[in-house]
């Protein structure tokens, strides 16, 4: 005898054969879901994402440095990808977006093509650049938004006489999940211009649109609207804070919208702003989005489940799914913010959880 009991010899036997039959389905490629099923359907989200900082300055030095050995156009895209230090070699800085940090340098033009990805564009730096959208020009301003939506030609240019870079956001990994990407190069370098720059602003921008169609409305009736300037939205946010108390989780926050439908800007990805006013720190929030957010104005402390992290104008932070947010504004705080809700919503996964106010 070997000293086991019957209970626990039975047991071992079990854990034998169970052995046995996992090897003899292997090869048929079948798998046993109890084995893995906590891992799979889990009680909270489980993103394989870190919260992180990335500091602008470093980050812009080393971009400046590219720009001095490779062009916009042997590059095709000059870009420093920030990618989540919790998931090395995935492009990605959470599960289901990507962000990079591009340079256009005086005189070059980023070569026009196409995709499926969804593309919105921050503006850190410079002014007169340009991004052109199905032939309009959008005149980029620090702290603009300008989307690219998907399969919509676009080329970036550089009149202004001195570098432009700028917060590139895509859905990129979404894309790669779904198998779902194509991609064209266009002939020409650039666009011709089929449109005097602003023309889709002044058509859609006041919350209006045309009557009627007409021959120079070009832009698709589903996305009609591609450049939200700063001096607009900026003016919208403070408005917005001289009338009401900030709200006890995010201050006070606005979202951009798609003016065809009062949606999210895309269909995957959702942008907004946020004011917190001179001393305010807001109450801990987590959603289920996991969200980009850059330091517009002021200075600040982002403390995401624990861990704090200084802020300052231009620095970039993720939050990653359900990781608990709290800001704290040492001066009058203003952040651009832009995550997958967009997506989320629609599939009906989004939550979010609010710490109880006091």
């Amino acid at each position: 005898m070997d000293g086991t009991t019957p209970a626990a010899h039975a047991a071992n036997t079990q854990q034998a054969q169970l052995q046995s039959l996992y090897e003899d389905m292997r090869p048929h490629g079948l798998f046993p879901l109890w084995e893995v099923l906590h891992a799979l359907v889990t009680p909270t989200p489980r993103s394989p994402a870190q919260a992180h900082l990335w500091s602008y300055a470093p980050a812009r030095n080393l971009l400046l440095r590219a720009g001095d050995l490779i062009s916009a156009e042997q590059a095709e895209r000059r870009v420093l990808i920030l990618e989540n230090p919790g998931m090395p070699g995935s492009s990605a800085v959470t599960p289901s977006l990507y962000a990079g940090l591009q340079l256009i340098m005086p005189g070059e033009v980023a070569p026009a093509h196409r995709h499926t990805q969804c593309a919105l564009r921050f503006v850190m730096e410079g002014d007169g650049a340009f991004t052109a959208v199905d032939g309009e020009r959008a005149v980029m301003r620090p702290f603009d938004l300008v989307l690219t939506p998907n399969w919509q030609w676009h080329d970036h240019g550089n009149d202004s006489g001195r570098p432009m870079i700028w917060l590139d956001g895509l859905d990129i990994p979404t894309v790669r999940f779904y198998d779902a990407s194509f991609a064209e190069r266009a002939e020409q370098k650039a666009q011709g211009e089929a449109l005097p720059p602003g023309d889709s602003m002044r058509r859609y921008g006041r919350n209006m649109r045309p009557f009627r169609a007409t021959a120079a409305d070009r832009r698709p009736a589903h996305q009609p609207l591609f450049h939200y300037p700063y001096s607009e939205w900026r003016e919208s946010l403070s408005a917005l804070a001289a009338a009401e108390d900030p709200d006890p989780h995010l201050g006070h926050a606005m979202e951009f919208t798609n003016p065809a439908d009062g949606g999210p800007v895309m269909p995957t990805i959702s942008a907004h702003v946020r004011h917190l006013p001179a001393g305010f720190e807001t109450r801990p929030r987590r959603s289920t989005d996991g969200t980009v957010l850059v330091v517009v104005e002021g200075r600040g402390t982002a403390r995401v489940d624990g861990r704090e992290f200084a802020l300052s104008e231009r620095d970039l932070l993720v939050v990653p799914s359900w990781h608990a947010l709290e800001l704290r504004a040492e001066s009058r705080l203003v952040l651009f913010g832009y995550s997958d809700r967009a997506a989320q919503e629609k599939l009906r996964l989004f939550r979010e959880e609010r710490a109880a106010t006091a």
